[in-house]
């Protein structure tokens, strides 16, 4: 599977081609892009994967606890919450120096106030309960890498579409319909994933035409 992510993917970044793509074949493509193991010292990596998390996330947790030292909260780079039944992340805030963060199917409705969080790079939030790009993304400067897929977000905002630095975006499985009008601050993309949504072949038509260097996954 991860060749075929890996092929098409390759064949996607060619100027004058556009891949259509099953989302089972997409679903895994949008991933780390470098595994955190070979950018992040081990000392910045916590991994609070599936480690049965309900509710607020409480860093006096004897199961986050065990994790990581208190004093070194401010020294985290990395931060994988995957796969557990997160409702209120605020303490993440805590984290300033945080550049990712993994909050993959969590129930997750909203997010915190994040902008103390000015070194994100990327934030993964697959299969969660969002209705609308969280607005605190946008004060996040750094930001390189949105990961959305999954979640019953109905429409990408404005503020979005015109966000400069953006790399790469996935909206697969969402419940969008178009994209804004102007997409000209999103010539920096180099990926985006608009797999299983109800585009019309003329939206289609338009966000390649308005995209030309990126590499567009319906």
């Amino acid at each position: 599977m991860t060749f075929i992510c890996k092929k098409a993917l390759q064949r996607a970044l060619r100027p004058t081609s556009y891949v259509l793509l099953p989302v089972f074949l997409l679903s895994g493509c949008f991933n780390e892009p470098e595994p955190a193991y070979k950018s992040v010292p081990a000392e910045a990596r916590v991994y609070l994967s599936e480690k049965s998390l309900k509710g607020k996330l409480d860093f006096t947790n004897a199961a986050v606890a065990a994790s990581f030292k208190a004093e070194n909260l401010a020294k985290i780079d990395y931060l994988n919450l995957d796969r557990n039944q997160l409702t209120d992340v605020s303490e993440v805030a805590k984290l300033v120096n945080l550049k990712w963060l993994r909050l993959n199917e969590n129930q997750l409705t909203s997010l915190p106030d994040l902008k103390a969080l000015r070194n994100l790079r990327r934030i993964y939030l697959k299969n969660n309960r969002l209705t609308k790009v969280p607005e605190t993304l946008k004060d996040l400067p750094a930001l390189t890498d949105i990961e959305l897929s999954g979640n019953p977000i109905t429409e990408v905002p404005d503020w979005l579409a015109a966000k400069p630095g953006l790399k790469g975006i996935s909206l697969t499985r969402t419940r969008i319909k178009a994209l804004p009008k102007n997409l000209e601050d999103w010539q920096s993309l180099q990926q985006l994933q608009l797999g299983d949504l109800q585009l019309s072949p003329e939206e289609m038509a338009r966000i390649r035409k308005a995209l030309p260097k990126t590499a567009i996954l319906f």
